[in-house]
């Protein structure tokens, strides 16, 4: 079937079906039960997801699913350890379908029809249990990216318009403390009109990708990868092995395609990328004890140590966003947000105000911070002590649990999942294409004209 035929179809199919959507079970008759939440995928990242869904009175996790039994058995900890009754399990049989019977309601097991699930397995799973979510009419919380292919992009995006079913993906640094006081910054108009914005993922995962899972080590525990490996080894180093791109965008495109209301009012237009030279992994391999001689030195590793792409926007913004996970370096998301009247850079906590800061110096951003924190923030802080990432999972959990409540919009929709998570797949084909600048697809079909923002608002 023609693709732009069948987009129109689903549109259409979609707007038809927003109006209809079911009042999430456990909240229907008014009385304020629990939403009964499913997961799909327990390991490390979505135990820490986990626990939040466990610090609420309002979810009841319902059901369990991951084929490793030792990180399901965690999870299984986790939840005894918060005194909540024990979930319905899936997976322990090996049987990579076994979600679906989660999402079927687990005929056998009783758990019944589930209100929402949240997906944490790797990468390469997202894109297909979200449709099968979706089509079991089970809203999705999905941790990034949305998926691995363009084509996959445009599948979720059309059966989340035919089915109606809500989707969030659960990128928590739009929900950083700072970048969302800088978010109230610009709504205030203090930056004047925006011009140019960076953002990325820079840090060092080499002791991530290369993992044995030694107990007293989790990590920098190895060498290995793929099947020898533990938790992110076995399956995200493969990626670096496999593909040159921008991998991982959505904590650097999030928060400045929320600055720069992308699919409410702008869009992406144009996108390029460059990479550099692969080196830092075999560099980090054969510099451990005994790392000339093991295995993995025989690599050869696709993913440029640093790639940089750039994004135009229909509003006249560039947008500049790099990738750089396998050198030295501390922990940086390199954000900067730049208009007519000022800057912000988060590397070095400063900020400078056109009229207000002196002239070609930086002012200490903390005292800006604090005038412009976000009321989200100001509300919830003390219930996101001590949750993951500096309580940013609180708030995404949070955000995501509040809407399906409410029915209200997702607060990071369909149409953000799709445009910032197609960036890696289009950054691939730049970059296979000699880095040709390519045209950025329009996944809203002219809908962003007219879309509101309602992030954060």
């Amino acid at each position: 079937m023609d693709k732009q035929f069948n987009r129109r179809h689903f549109l259409t199919a979609g707007a038809a079906l927003a109006g209809s959507l079911l009042l999430p079970r456990a909240f229907a008759a008014g009385g304020g039960e629990r939403l009964r939440i499913g997961m799909i995928g327990t390991g490390m990242r979505g135990q820490v997801l986990l626990k939040e869904l466990l610090r609420r009175d309002d979810v009841e996790v319902a059901a369990l699913c991951d084929i490793d039994p030792v990180m399901l058995g965690r999870a299984l900890k986790q939840v005894e350890k918060e005194g909540k009754a024990k979930p319905a399990t899936f997976g322990e049989d090996r049987d990579p379908q076994a979600y679906r019977r989660l999402l079927d309601g687990g005929k056998g097991s009783g758990i019944g029809k589930l209100d929402g699930v949240v997906i944490a397995t790797p990468w390469e799973w997202h894109a297909e249990m979200a449709i099968a979510a979706m089509q079991a009419k089970v809203a999705v919380g999905c941790e990034v990216v949305a998926g691995v292919t363009l084509q996959d992009h445009w599948d979720v995006l059309n059966t989340q318009l035919k089915t109606g079913t809500p989707y969030m993906l659960l990128e928590n640094v739009c929900y950083r403390r700072d970048v969302m006081a800088v978010l109230q910054m610009v709504r205030a108009g203090l930056f004047g009109e925006l011009v140019h914005l960076q953002g990325g993922y820079q840090h060092d995962l080499r002791a991530v990708k290369f993992n044995s899972g030694d107990p007293a080590k989790p990590y920098g525990s190895g060498l290995e990868y793929g099947a020898k490996g533990f938790s992110e080894a076995r399956w995200r180093t493969e990626h670096s092995v496999k593909r040159n791109g921008e991998l991982y965008p959505s904590h650097g495109i999030g928060p400045c395609a929320m600055y720069t209301n992308i699919n409410r009012g702008n869009r992406f237009t144009r996108i390029n990328a460059f990479a550099t030279k692969a080196r830092g992994l075999h560099d980090y391999i054969v510099k451990q004890p005994g790392g000339a001689q093991h295995p993995s030195a025989k690599t050869q590793f696709k993913l440029g140590d640093v790639v940089t792409t750039t994004l135009a926007c229909e509003n006249g913004e560039t947008i500049l966003l790099q990738h750089d996970t396998s050198l030295p370096r501390p922990y940086s998301l390199g954000f900067r947000v730049q208009g007519t009247d000022g800057l912000w850079m988060d590397v070095n906590r400063s900020i400078h105000i056109e009229g207000k800061s002196k002239p070609h110096q930086w002012e200490d951003f903390q005292a800006y911070q604090e005038k412009y924190d976000h009321p989200l923030w100001r509300q919830y802080a003390s219930r996101a002590e001590g949750a993951g990432h500096g309580g940013m999972d609180f708030f995404v959990i949070h955000a995501f649990v509040e809407a399906l409540k409410a029915q209200a919009p997702m607060p990071i929709d369909i149409y953000d999942a799709v445009a910032w998570s197609a960036i890696t797949p289009l950054s691939e084909m730049s970059i296979a294409q000699n880095f040709q600048t390519l045209d950025f697809p329009d996944f809203t079909n002219g809908l962003w004209k007219t879309r509101k923002p309602v992030f954060a608002l």
